[in-house]
């Protein structure tokens, strides 16, 4: 069963919203090519969230260990310490929606 890892940061948003076009697709097909199945960032005035969804936690961090331009894109947006990234399991519950 798929995972879903946030990445949580103190940066600017917007400068995650200025980054290269580029730098950002070479970042996403990359991760696609490693079992991304979704990616989604979301911000406040001082916080980003990155939330995905990956068959298993360990193919989220092969590809984040093998991802430098990352940490740079985040350095330009003001991070300055390691990221709170956590993997989540589904829990069956029975009451979903959507």
């Amino acid at each position: 069963m798929s995972v879903l890892i946030t990445l949580r940061v103190n940066a600017d948003a917007t400068k995650i919203e200025a980054t290269d076009p580029a730098t950002m697709q070479s970042i996403v097909e990359r991760a696609k090519s490693m079992g991304c199945i979704a990616h989604h960032f979301y911000g406040t005035d001082d916080e980003v969230l990155v939330v995905d969804e990956w068959p298993d936690e360990a193919s989220f961090h092969a590809f984040f260990d093998a991802s430098p331009d990352i940490a740079a894109m985040m350095g330009a947006a003001g991070v300055n310490t390691a990221p709170g990234i956590t993997a989540w399991r589904k829990l069956d519950t029975g009451d979903e929606v959507g």
